[in-house]
C-alpha cells in the first residue's frame, strides 16, 4: 500500500459533489429519531444543542481537512501508513473498516424496521434484505463516479417531501418553545451529544478527497454541505416541538416519519406510505457510499479485489437481516454504532493530528540534514 493514491484523470470528480455525498451520509434514517433524543436533554432549548452540535463538527471537519493538506493526495489508510507505519497502520486502518461495516448494518436494519412498522407489518426480512443489498452491489460496481451520480440524482429528487411538512408547520403551537434557556450546560452538552448518529458521516471525506480534483474548493463544498445537514435537523427538531406536546414527543420514537401522517389528500389517504417509499431515495445513496468505503478500504489495506469482497460482504450483509429482527435488537446495534462512531469521528481525528504534525516536523528535520 502506497501513502498517495495514484488515480487517473477520468477517476477524479469535482468538489462539487461533495456537498451531494457529505449530506447523503449525514441525512439518512437517523434524522426521523433524533428530535426525540434531542429533546429528552435540552428540552425547548434543544436549538442551542444542534448548534452546538454542528459547530464542533465544522472544527472536527477544518480538523480533517488540515490533516490530510499535510499530504499530496493520500487517504486515511496512506496517513495511518505514514504515520503509525504497517503494522499498527493496518490496525488504525481496520477499526475504520469495522466502522464502516457497524454503519452500514445499522441503516439497513432501521429501513427495513421503518417499513415493517409504517407499511407492511408482516414483511420478512428476506425481501427487503435482498432489494437493498442488491441496489447497493449493483450500485458500487459501477464504481464511485456511479455512486456520486445516484447521490446527485436522488437528493435532488428526494427534497419534493420537504414541502409536505409546511402542513403541520401550520399547525405548531408557539407556547411549546418556552420557557426559553431552562437547561443547563450539561444537558444542552447531552442534546448536542444526541446528534452524532446523525450527524456522522462526514468522515467519508478522508477517503474520497484524493479523488477531488480541485481540492482547494473542497473546505467551501463540504463547510456548505455539513451546514445543509444542520438546518435540516433543527428544523426537524423544532418543527417536532412546536407540533407535538412534550409527553408525545417523548413516546415518539420516529417524531419526523409522523409528522408525514398528518398530511391527507383525497387520492391519497396514507401519505406516510408514500414518504416512507421515497425514503429509500435517501437511504440507498447511504448504503452505497458505506459498502464502497467497507469494500476499497480492504482493497487499500489489504489487497484484495473490491469486486470479491462486495459480493461476501453483500451475502454477509443479507443474512445478518435475519439474526435482528426485533426493535430492541435493531436499536441496540444503532446504539453501538453511535457510541462506536462517536469516538472515531468526534474525537479521533483530534488524536491523529498531533502525530501527524509531528511526523511532518521529524520530515522536515531530515530533509534539512
Amino acid at each position: 500500500m502506497e501513502i498517495n493514491v495514484k488515480l487517473k484523470m477520468n477517476q477524479r470528480i469535482q468538489a462539487f459533489y461533495l456537498f451531494f455525498i457529505i449530506v447523503s451520509m449525514q441525512i439518512g434514517v437517523g434524522i426521523l429519531g433524533v428530535p426525540r433524543l434531542i429533546f429528552t436533554e435540552a428540552k425547548q432549548d434543544s436549538w442551542i444543542s444542534i448548534l452546538i452540535a454542528a459547530a464542533y463538527v465544522i472544527i472536527v471537519l477544518f480538523v480533517m481537512l488540515f490533516i490530510l493538506k499535510q499530504y499530496d493526495n493520500a487517504d486515511i489508510h496512506g496517513i495511518h501508513l505514514d504515520v503509525f507505519g504497517k503494522w499498527l497502520g493496518r490496525l488504525f486502518s481496520t477499526v475504520y473498516i469495522f466502522y464502516f461495516a457497524i454503519a452500514l448494518y445499522s441503516v439497513l436494519l432501521t429501513y427495513i424496521e421503518v417499513v415493517r412498522v409504517f407499511v407492511f407489518p408482516d414483511l420478512n426480512n428476506f425481501v427487503m434484505g435482498l432489494l437493498l443489498m442488491s441496489l447497493t452491489m449493483y450500485g458500487v460496481l459501477g464504481g464511485l463516479r456511479v455512486i456520486i451520480g445516484v447521490s446527485f440524482v436522488f437528493g435532488v429528487l428526494a427534497n419534493w417531501i420537504l414541502f409536505l411538512l409546511i402542513h403541520p408547520a401550520l399547525q405548531i403551537d408557539f407556547d411549546h418553545y418556552l420557557p426559553l434557556f431552562q437547561a443547563s450546560f450539561v444537558d444542552l452538552l447531552k442534546g448536542a451529544r444526541a446528534t452524532s448518529y446523525t450527524f456522522m458521516g462526514f468522515e467519508i471525506l478522508f477517503l474520497v478527497y484524493p479523488f477531488i480534483q480541485n481540492k482547494n474548493k473542497v473546505r467551501l463544498s463540504s463547510l456548505f454541505a455539513v451546514s445543509w445537514s444542520a438546518l435540516l435537523v433543527l428544523s426537524a427538531t423544532m418543527l417536532a416541538i412546536g407540533f407535538f406536546a412534550a409527553e408525545q414527543l417523548e413516546r415518539r420514537e420516529w417524531a419526523v416519519l409522523v409528522l408525514f401522517k398528518t398530511q391527507s389528500f383525497p387520492f391519497v389517504e396514507r401519505f406516510d406510505y408514500i414518504v416512507v417509499a421515497e425514503l429509500m431515495m435517501v437511504v440507498v445513496p447511504s448504503l452505497l457510499f458505506l459498502m464502497w468505503g467497507l469494500t476499497y478500504s480492504i482493497k487499500r489495506v489489504y489487497k484484495v479485489k473490491q469486486k470479491w469482497t462486495l459480493y461476501i460482504a453483500s451475502i454477509l450483509f443479507f443474512l445478518g437481516t435475519f439474526f435482528f429482527e426485533k426493535h430492541f435488537e435493531t436499536q441496540q446495534v444503532i446504539n453501538f454504532t453511535e457510541k462506536f462512531g462517536f469516538w472515531l469521528v468526534f474525537v479521533y481525528p483530534f488524536v491523529l493530528l498531533p502525530f501527524v504534525l509531528f511526523k511532518k516536523k521529524l520530515k522536515k528535520r531530515k530533509g534539512a540534514e
